[in-house]
């Protein structure tokens, strides 16, 4: 039975996907986005000012750091500490393989003369 149904109901549902495609496909085309060269051009050909530009630049910049999601000042102190302690114990450790190879080459030049 429900094949049957699927079967007279079928050319309204395909004219629905149509309709709906049709709408899709519409939607899209008028979402696509505007070139960036044409973003800069009025509509009587003038380019735009210089300094409107560097204004609008500044002024999306400011957006931007308004949506920023800023670390706590006690994330910072600790993510700093963590940073500050591993460039130590890098730097003790490197400098005692420095000074022990030192070593051992000065050992073995030692040895050959």
């Amino acid at each position: 039975m429900a094949k049957d149904k699927k079967k007279t109901s079928g050319n309204a549902d395909a004219s629905a996907v149509e309709e709906t495609k049709s709408t899709k496909k519409a939607k899209t085309d008028s979402d696509k986005p505007v070139k960036a060269g044409k973003k800069d051009i009025k509509k009587d050909g003038e380019k735009k000012n210089v300094f409107q530009s560097i204004g609008k630049w500044f002024h999306d910049l400011k957006v931007e750091f308004k949506n920023v999601t800023w670390p706590s000042r006690n994330t910072v102190v600790i993510n700093t500490s963590v940073v500050l302690t591993v460039i130590v114990a890098g730097s003790v450790i490197i400098g005692l393989l420095d000074s022990g190879l030192l070593k051992l080459a000065q050992f073995l030049i030692g040895l050959s003369q």
